[in-house]
């Protein structure tokens, strides 16, 4: 082979080269943020999955809309949109993220179900911001517990434990002002009351989009009070946002709920 055959032959080579790790560049990048807008759809997101919940929506006119932005580990990010109307006092939705049980179990990688009264410390950071005028909801946590470490979808929790770091337009969780407490720095009105299953919501004070907290201990709380056995489960944790009426958008820009034992 002569000098120039020879140079053409690695000029080739090397733009064949060239072309394949583009391709492979381009194959490699982000991938494209999926959107749902339909009722009960749920997005995948690692051990996590988002949950497009429009449980009270036969009470008023709206739609709602999730969309994930990232997932890197046990840290994801997430959009909800939604436009609701009528139907003031009634909440129409629960876009949240879920880890663990919601009427079934979707993901084996959880880590849940956790008894109270065992090792494992359950820690969580939130990061989020609200549009302006967003209208009657809150943004908050969402747990249930169980008497069972394995509930099925027939298995109605015994107890469901809110904690709401912010809320406008007046929204109220269920039941009475029973205590308040202090719990990782932050001022929380406890309520207390019942809707077939027992609800324990931590209310703060003042509104905050930015939250680390440890979960059990608000846990412990209310076994300390004597109001929640030691011997149940904590089976699933949910963060998203409950909306009565009104229209905006929430973007959680970091969340993550970890598990930990001592």
């Amino acid at each position: 082979m002569n000098t120039r055959s020879r140079w053409r032959r690695l000029v080739a080579l090397a733009t064949a080269t060239l072309a394949a790790t583009a391709a492979m560049l381009v194959s490699a990048g982000p991938a494209q943020a999926e959107t749902t807008c339909d009722a009960f759809d749920s997005i995948d997101q690692g051990k996590y999955w988002i949950n497009n919940n429009l449980w009270g929506q036969e009470a008023g006119t709206g739609w709602q809309c999730i969309t994930d932005t990232y997932t890197s580990g046990d840290t994801i990010g997430w959009t909800t949109d939604w436009s609701w109307s009528g139907g003031q006092y009634s909440v129409k939705s629960f876009a949240s993220s879920v880890l663990g049980w919601h009427w079934g179990w979707r993901n084996s990688n959880s880590g849940l179900p956790v008894q109270l009264s065992g090792p494992e410390t359950v820690r969580s950071s939130w990061d989020f911001r609200v549009t302006d005028n967003p209208g009657t909801m809150n943004v908050a946590y969402d747990m249930w517990l169980h008497t069972i470490p394995n509930p099925t979808w027939e298995h109605n929790p015994t107890d469901e434990i809110m904690i709401w770091p912010y809320r406008s337009g007046g929204a109220g969780p269920i039941g009475e002002v029973a205590a308040t407490v202090t719990i990782d720095g932050i001022t929380w009105n406890l309520h207390r009351g019942n809707i077939g299953w027992n609800v324990f919501s931590f209310v703060a004070t003042s509104n905050r989009t930015s939250v680390d907290l440890n979960i059990s201990s608000f846990l412990d709380d209310l076994v300390a009070r004597g109001w929640v056995p030691a011997n149940k489960y904590l089976t699933s944790v949910q963060a998203g946002t409950e909306v009565f009426t009104g229209s905006g958008t929430l973007t959680t820009d970091a969340y993550s709920c970890l598990l930990y034992t001592s």
